[in-house]
């Protein structure tokens, strides 16, 4: 893996974020961008990291766990589908949890974080095309897991996430547009222990137009880091 190609696309990819984010009258400052590092080595992430990356964010729970010693300072995001058995590989080394998709998953991260002591940020997924193979809650059980938070004394939802559709299931720019409208819908109405802070949808292949409706957090790996290589 070329580390000046890393760079190069790294710079590509910004010059992309920032372009839509003016196309549509928003500070580009708004976006993060987070380097989907699934699959990808140690050295690749840190030549990333190196030349301007500040978040990461990987699909399994153990891959943090295996790679988190040997990275450089950065904040990390699970952005993968977790399991209750692997909240324990990322419970102390998250920094936001984009993949909460049921009230007993949220309670099962509340007492493992009780445990070790701390506070960590979840986005809740929503699955907005409802396409049946995909993770997430439906949009109309939003508001009882949103209402639930206030049970909870360490776990702080701080927005949603979604992943866009097969093309079978419907357009991606129109299920961004449904989620914004659910984003702000949510956002006007008081929730205890929720910040409807982070709008986090948008990946290599349709980033710009999840940043045209509204998201504040886009997941990009191959755009930077070039082809997987599934055996690594």
């Amino acid at each position: 893996m070329d580390d000046i190609n890393i760079e190069e696309r790294l710079a590509a990819v910004k010059e992309r974020i920032r372009a839509a984010a003016e196309q549509c009258g928003r500070d580009p400052a708004e976006i993060t961008l987070i380097a989907v590092t699934k699959t990808y080595p140690v050295s690749a992430m840190n030549t990333a990291i190196t030349a301007g990356v500040t978040d990461v964010g990987e699909n399994k729970p153990q891959e943090i766990r295996d790679k988190f010693d040997a990275v450089l300072p950065v904040r990390w995001h699970l952005i993968g589908h977790l399991q209750s058995n692997k909240i324990k590989y990322v419970i102390d080394r998250c920094d936001l949890i984009h993949s909460v998709d049921s009230i007993k998953l949220m309670d099962e991260i509340e007492t493992k974080a009780e445990a070790h002591g701390r506070d960590i940020d979840i986005l809740i997924q929503i699955n907005i095309s409802g396409e049946e193979s995909k993770s997430g809650v439906s949009p109309d059980e939003l508001e009882s897991m949103l209402r639930h938070a206030a049970a909870l004394n360490k776990v702080h939802i701080k927005g949603l996430m979604t992943i866009a559709p097969k093309a079978e299931y419907g357009d991606a720019e129109s299920c961004f547009a449904d989620m914004k409208k659910l984003f702000d819908s949510v956002s006007e109405k008081s929730f205890p222990n929720v910040e409807m802070r982070e709008l986090s949808m948008g990946m290599s292949g349709d980033f710009e137009a999840a940043i045209k409706h509204g998201s504040t957090m886009v997941r990009i790996g191959s755009a930077i880091f070039g082809a997987r290589n599934y055996n690594v």
